[in-house]
């Protein structure tokens, strides 16, 4: 037995041919014939098939019955030691469905409401064109002024002879070297000594 699995209302119904359901209120669905479009699975003789999330090419064919309430709901609220105690009731809104079909739908052939195309009228003969006007003749053109003679260019001036360097200055002349500082010492000594031993001789 086929049957398939749609959503409606955010809920999840397992339907079959012949099955009549109570959905979330459609406020637009009048009474007569009506499509579901969200299947989410459906089975039947050629095997299963599950929608990601919804199968585009299966249909379920229903018919709306009417609208209706569902059962009286008493919602009570308790609160203990706080002296709050209320109560409501609640009673949901419904759409009666009967499900008369499973499958692909049936798209009817939508009859041409293309007008047929008009005759085409005939062409008018085309008219004779006007003989075209002679061309006035062309002006002559002016001559052409002859170009002023070129300015000679000034001559360059000749470039200033380079000054001749500075004679190099001779080196000063090395001055002697000073006598070594030995045979300086030298003499000293010899005069120290001549001196001791002419004490030596007064004594």
């Amino acid at each position: 037995m086929a049957f398939a699995i749609l959503s409606s209302g955010g809920k999840q119904y397992r339907v079959k041919p012949g099955d009549v359901i109570e959905v979330e209120r459609m406020n637009d669905a009048e009474p007569g014939p009506l499509t579901l479009h969200d299947v989410l699975m459906v089975n039947t003789d050629d095997g299963v098939r599950i929608g990601n999330p919804i199968l585009d090419d299966v249909f379920v064919e229903s018919t709306v019955l009417g609208h209706t309430r569902g059962k009286k709901l008493n919602v009570v609220t308790y609160h203990a030691k706080k002296r709050n105690r209320t109560r409501r009731g609640h009673r949901q809104e419904l759409t009666r469905l009967r499900i008369d079909s499973i499958g692909p739908r049936a798209e009817p052939e939508e009859p041409s409401t293309a007008k047929p195309k008009a005759a085409a009228k005939p062409k008018a003969a085309a008219k004779p064109k006007a003989a075209a006007k002679p061309k006035a003749a062309a002006k002559p053109k002016a001559a052409a002024k002859p170009k002023a003679a070129a300015k000679p260019k000034a001559a360059a001036k000749p470039k200033a002879a380079a000054k001749p360097k500075a004679a190099a200055k001779p080196k000063a002349a090395a001055k002697p070297k000073a006598k070594t500082k030995a045979k300086a010492k030298a003499k000293a000594k010899a005069k120290t000594k001549g001196s001791s031993k002419a004490n030596s001789n007064d004594a």
